[in-house]
């Protein structure tokens, strides 16, 4: 019996004959890095490597101590007898899957990803493999993205309506990633855009990886009496409901997430308005994915872990929950 090409541990996935782990839960001394969000970009690891064009993002997460390698998509390098390499996994700028091949045996870790359109990312490429291991977020078949540009159509209205009324508009997303994604649909001539502070260095980072973003200036006290009443505010989720959102007041919330496909889940959070903008695949994505990697083995991670394992096991695969 040939040796695995990965195994699940505590500290989270292990190639042994790399002698590396993947997006580690605990610090470890090499480290494969899909992207810069914090729970998959953690502080404390040795050596780091990840894709070139997220290293910088990367670094910011992972703090100046950690050594973060940058390598280009598609590029192989060899760590043991594992020949690693990155691909773009269109989930936030850098996001990549790994491919490690051993031996001729091949698996893919997706990390987090999405194949809809999004300019503020490298697009997402299938990668044959033996073993994937996909994230499994919106793992269920209620959950199918709209168009985006239709849901940049309506935070156009929804901010045009708001104008009229005299509120400015809060439109919620998280500070890397989605908040870009937000700023690129944008309608710069619809009024001012202002930025909370969090998404001002992850604004700057996409800038100088010379993606287009409209001109947005950080929110203070000043610009919010210059422009009251016809701003537009993007902000992490994080600010509802605190004295800082109480400060931009009159104001209207709008949450931009693939939560918001259930009116439920809109009702429950209190937003005024939710927006279906999603940076994971939905359910017809994910089955494409299984299908264009053609993998023998399928391993499921975050989310709808069970649901997805059963359904590809009831398809003949081998599968696992991770």
């Amino acid at each position: 019996m040939s040796d695995p090409l990965l195994l699940s541990t505590p500290q989270g996935l292990y190639c042994p004959a790399g002698d590396v782990y993947i997006d580690p839960r605990r610090r470890v001394k090499q480290a494969l890095i899909t992207h810069g969000h914090a729970d998959h970009a953690r502080w404390g690891h040795g050596l780091v490597l990840t894709s070139a064009s997220g290293r910088e993002i990367v670094q910011h997460r992972v703090g100046p101590k950690s050594s973060v390698s940058g390598h280009p998509f598609g590029a192989c390098f060899s760590l043991g007898a594992a020949r690693v390499s990155f691909h773009p996994a269109g989930h936030i700028l850098g996001s990549a899957q790994v491919r490690i091949d051993v031996g001729g045996r091949v698996a893919v870790v997706t990390g987090d990803y999405k194949r809809g359109q999004d300019p503020t990312c490298e697009p997402f490429e299938p990668v044959p493999c033996d073993l994937l291991v996909t994230e499994t977020t919106f793992g269920l078949p209620l959950y199918r993205w709209p168009d985006p540009a239709v849901e940049a159509q309506k935070i156009d209205a929804w901010w045009a309506e708001n104008q009229a009324e005299g509120f400015n508009s809060l439109l919620l997303g998280y500070s890397l990633g989605k908040a870009q994604r937000l700023l690129a649909m944008l309608n710069p001539e619809r009024g001012p855009i202002l930025l909370h502070g969090a998404v001002l260095p992850f604004q700057k980072l996409y800038r100088g990886a010379g993606i287009d973003l409209p001109d947005a200036n950080h929110v203070n006290a000043e610009r919010l009496r210059e422009t009251k009443g016809r701003a537009l505010i993007v902000a992490p989720p994080s600010v509802v409901n605190t004295p800082w959102m109480r400060k931009l007041e009159p104001v209207r919330t709008g949450m931009a997430s693939g939560w918001m496909l259930t009116r439920g889940q809109r009702r429950r959070a209190g937003y005024d308005k939710g927006f279906v903008i999603s940076d994971h695949v939905d359910w017809p994505e994910l089955l494409q994915t299984v299908e264009d990697c053609g993998p023998e083995e399928v391993w499921a991670m975050h989310g709808q872990r069970e649901a997805v394992a059963r359904y590809f096991a009831e398809q003949g695969l081998r599968t696992k929950v991770v």
